[in-house]
């Protein structure tokens, strides 16, 4: 056979490469019955010894991460929690205090209200009152002005009688016509 490569071109590469079957008889290795067991007893050492390794220095690292994050998540949700009834201490205390001040604030509006009321009715009884005066003044003055017209009125009809009766009969009577004028009047 390696003759026949020979002739063949670009045969050269080939019978370099070539590797002879003697080697490859057995198979591939880790399937072959003879080494079945010194593979067994180095799988079963390998595993022992990571199992070891884990046990004691992977795993404890491991649980001690998982501890201290199960802690600090407690701890956070602890103080999550202290927040929170802060917040609602907090909320309570706000809306006390706005409700106080509604409170108040509708207090001291009553309270003003009340005292305009007070003003404003004090306002108007002065108001009243000096209307009132200002009413009998003026009514005292309607009488004193009354009292004067009537005056006039006896008097122009004391000097139209006396002008009346001069001119019918010529000659007039004073006191007669004052007379006449204050039985009609009365």
């Amino acid at each position: 056979m390696p003759e026949a490569m020979a002739q063949e071109p670009g045969s050269e590469l080939i019978a370099e490469i070539h590797v002879p079957d003697a080697e490859h008889a057995g198979g591939f290795p880790p399937f072959d019955a003879a080494t079945f067991e010194s593979q067994i007893v180095w799988l079963v050492l390998s595993f022992i010894a990571l199992y070891l390794l884990m046990s004691r220095v992977a795993m404890p690292r491991i649980a001690s991460v998982l501890e201290e994050r199960r802690d600090r998540i407690a701890d956070d949700l602890d103080q999550a929690a202290q927040f929170k009834r802060q917040t609602d201490e907090a909320i309570e205390a706000y809306e006390t205090a706005l409700a106080e001040a509604r409170a108040k604030a509708q207090g001291i509006a009553q309270e003003t209200r009340d005292m305009l009321n007070a003003e404003t009715e004090k306002q108007r009884v002065a108001i009243e009152a000096r209307l009132a005066e200002k009413i009998a003044d003026a009514e005292k003055k309607i009488a004193a002005t009354k009292e004067a017209a009537l005056q006039n009125v006896r008097a122009v009809s004391v000097e139209v009688a006396d002008a009346i009766v001069t001119q019918l009969l010529g000659e007039a009577d004073r006191a007669a016509a004052e007379r006449a004028v204050d039985s009609e009047i009365a």
